[in-house]
C-alpha cells in the first residue's frame, strides 16, 4: 500500500514516503542519513502525548537515541519566542552540522523547525514527519519554512528542503474530524488547480477518505504530494508556476488575519472557502462557466466543510477591509495583488490583472449572504 514520491531537485533530492506504520519504521528509514545514532526531535504537546513514544520505539529499533522538545500547540507558536526557544534548545543538544533534526507535527511545527534547521549553524539537515493531513499533502513538501510576524503569515523564513519526509497515514486516525477536513481543503485544491480527473476522483472517493479508508487515504496523499513535487521541481523559489499552489490563499490569508489566526477558522478551512471564492471571481470575470463554482461549493459542502463566509462564526470586517488585508500578503508584487484564477476545474493560472471592483463585489455578496 505504501507509495514513494521522489522530489528530484538537483543536489537536494529527497523521497516522500506515504503509507501506514511509518513511525514504527522510522529508525530504519532515517538511519542511512545519520553519522551518529542520535537525533533531536521537535514536536508539540498534542502530538507528543499521542505519538512520541511510538516514534521513540521506532528509532530505538535501529539503535537511534532521541531527545525531544514539545512546544505548545497552535498557530501562535509560529512566532519569534518559540522559534528562539527551539534554536537555543537545539544548540543545547549540541546538534552538529552533520546531524539531523526531526520536525514531528503539523504545519506549524514543520514550518518552524524547518526554519530553525535552515539557520542553525547556517543549515543542518532535517526530516519531516508530518502528523496532520494538511502537513502531509502540503507544508512538509517543497522546503518552504518560516514563522509569522504581526504583519502577516510566513513573512520571515527561508527555503530549506528536507532530507526525507515520512507521511504515516495511520497517524491521521487520531485527528478530529474538523482537523482532517481542514487538511482536505488542501487536497481539493490540487484537483482544482491542475487535475480535473483527480477532482472527479475526490467527488467519488471523498466520503470513504473521510471515513478512514486507508488505501484511499494513501492514494489521495501520494497524488497530492506528486502534484506538489512536480510544481516545486519546475519552480522551487516561486518565480512563476509554484504560485499556483496558492489557489484560494489570497482570500484565505485575509480571512485568517480577520479572525486573528484563531480557532474560528483553520487554515485548510480558509483554503476551501478561498477556492470557492476564487472560482466565483473567475466565473464573474467570464473565465470559467457558472457551473464550476457551483460544483466546487457542492463538493466542499458535501464533505461537511466550511464553504462560505457565512460558515465562519463571529463578526467579519467589511469587504474593503478584507481587500486591505490582502495587500499585506507575500504574493504582492510591485504593489499588485496576484490572484490564482481558473478557466475551469483543473485549469488554474496566475494573474495580477484583476479589477479591485470585481474582488470587492464577490466579497460584498458573500458577506451579505451571512
Amino acid at each position: 500500500m505504501e507509495k514513494t514520491v521522489h522530489v528530484p531537485l538537483d543536489g537536494r533530492a529527497y523521497d516522500v514516503v506515504v503509507g501506514p506504520g511509518l513511525l514504527a519504521q522510522a529508525g530504519t528509514r532515517i538511519a542511512p542519513l545519520l553519522r551518529r545514532r542520535k537525533v533531536a526531535v521537535v514536536t508539540d504537546e498534542n502530538v507528543s502525548a499521542l505519538h512520541l513514544e511510538t516514534l521513540r520505539a521506532g528509532l530505538a529499533s535501529a539503535g537511534i537515541e532521541m531527545e525531544a522538545l514539545a512546544l505548545p500547540p497552535g498557530e501562535s507558536t509560529k512566532r519569534w519566542p518559540q522559534f528562539e526557544r527551539t534554536v537555543e534548545w537545539l544548540l543545547e543538544q549540541k546538534v552538529e552540522r552533520n546531524d539531523v533534526v526531526i520536525a514531528f507535527g503539523g504545519g506549524v511545527i514543520g514550518d518552524l523547525v524547518g526554519f530553525a534547521a535552515a539557520v542553525l549553524r547556517r543549515g543542518v539537515r532535517f526530516v519531516q514527519i508530518p502528523t496532520s493531513l494538511l502537513a502531509q499533502v502540503d507544508s512538509s513538501v517543497g522546503g518552504k519554512t518560516g514563522i509569522n510576524a504581526p504583519q502577516g503569515k510566513n513573512l520571515i523564513g527561508a527555503f530549506h528542503q528536507p532530507a526525507l519526509v515520512l507521511a504515516d497515514t495511520e497517524v491521521l486516525g487520531t485527528l478530529t474530524a474538523r482537523d482532517f477536513l481542514a487538511g482536505y481543503g488542501e487536497v481539493v485544491k490540487y484537483g482544482l488547480l491542475g487535475d480535473s480527473d483527480f477532482f472527479d476522483w475526490l467527488e467519488t472517493n471523498g466520503p470513504a477518505l473521510a471515513a478512514g479508508d486507508m488505501a484511499t487515504r494513501v492514494e489521495a496523499v501520494a497524488h497530492s504530494v506528486q502534484m506538489k513535487a512536480d510544481i516545486v521541481v519546475r519552480d522551487e523559489t516561486e518565480q512563476g508556476d509554484r504560485a499556483l499552489l496558492n489557489l484560494g490563499h489570497t482570500f484565505c490569508h485575509a480571512l485568517e488575519a480577520a479572525t486573528g489566526y484563531s480557532d474560528r477558522l483553520f487554515h485548510g478551512e480558509g483554503v476551501a472557502i478561498g477556492c470557492a471564492l476564487a472560482f466565483e471571481l473567475s466565473s464573474r470575470l467570464g473565465l470559467c462557466s457558472q457551473e464550476d463554482p457551483s460544483r466546487v461549493r457542492a463538493h466542499i459542502k458535501a464533505m461537511g466543510m466550511k464553504t462560505d463566509l457565512a460558515d465562519i462564526p463571529g463578526d467579519l470586517p467589511s469587504a474593503e477591509a478584507l481587500v486591505e488585508l490582502m495587500g499585506q500578503d507575500k504574493k504582492v508584487v510591485d504593489g499588485q495583488l496576484r490572484f490564482i484564477l481558473a478557466r475551469g476545474i483543473g485549469e488554474a493560472f496566475v494573474t495580477a490583472d484583476v479589477p479591485k471592483e470585481a474582488v470587492l463585489g464577490v466579497l460584498k455578496d458573500a458577506l451579505a449572504a451571512r
